[in-house]
């Protein structure tokens, strides 16, 4: 039973570390949408995008206009020694005509 314990602590770290890829992703695209939203009605695309992430992800986002609204993020890393992971969401926009 003991000889479990590193294993199950491995599985818990890897299931914590998917969560935080799953969060980072839900987070940038939710950043997506309101940054989509602000270019929708002329406002500052990167402000409206970043406002919308945890503080703590602010500083390390992408966020890129053109065609829609794209946000780059990196995920927190738990595990010492995983090679940095990004995730990128993208949204648009368009006015609708009545």
């Amino acid at each position: 039973m003991i000889a479990a314990v590193p294993f199950l602590l491995l599985a818990v770290l890897v299931a914590a570390q998917a969560g935080l890829a799953g969060y980072a992703l839900w987070s940038a695209g939710i950043a997506a949408r309101a940054g989509a939203r602000a270019e929708l009605v002329g406002g500052d695309v990167e402000a409206g995008a970043r406002q919308a992430l945890p503080a703590s992800m602010r500083g390390g986002a992408r966020v890129s206009s053109g065609d829609g609204v794209s946000v780059r993020l990196g995920v927190p890393r738990l595990i010492p020694g995983l090679p940095p992971l990004t995730v990128t969401a993208k949204a648009a926009l368009e006015s609708g005509d009545g």
